[in-house]
């Protein structure tokens, strides 16, 4: 018989392996593959956003070189839901996607979902699903307008 104790220690124990076992069960892993990066052309940036678009939404991101007209990105141990990316090729290298006076994009961008070339995507239409084990993303970054 297990002492009160020894019980306490037993129950933490057990709850620990719970918490561990249970949040394998609900992580997923997202494969984003970023096509059209031009060469020579800057670092490809990566936000993974949920519930909007905006800066306060996406609250995970990162970087990795341009080589060969693409770049991967892993983002791990993600809760299911629904989630979108927003990626753009930092041509100058400053941190941010330049703009034109009128707010169009200057350097290559792309968002996930069914996003047409016009103004900024709502969250539903660049919206997808992410369910345990995982997905990937495709996205190909294009300009608004001509390279300067």
């Amino acid at each position: 018989m297990i002492g009160a104790p020894g019980r306490a220690t037993l129950t933490a124990g057990l709850c620990a392996i719970a918490l561990v076992s249970g949040s394998n069960a609900i992580a997923a892993t997202l494969q984003v593959e970023i096509d059209g990066v031009e060469p020579g052309g800057g670092p490809v940036r990566v936000a993974l956003c949920q519930g909007g678009l905006s800066e306060p939404f996406c609250t995970r991101g990162d970087e990795a070189p341009a080589s060969g007209g693409r770049a991967l990105f892993t983002f791990r141990d993600l809760p299911p839901g629904a989630y979108a990316v927003a990626a753009f090729q930092d041509a100058n290298g400053n941190g941010r996607l330049d703009r034109t006076g009128l707010g169009l994009p200057l350097e290559p961008y792309g968002f996930s979902g069914t996003v047409a070339r016009r103004a900024r995507p709502d969250f539903p239409d660049a919206a997808f699903a992410l369910q345990e084990p995982g997905a990937a993303v495709r996205i190909r970054l294009a300009r608004a307008l001509p390279r300067r």
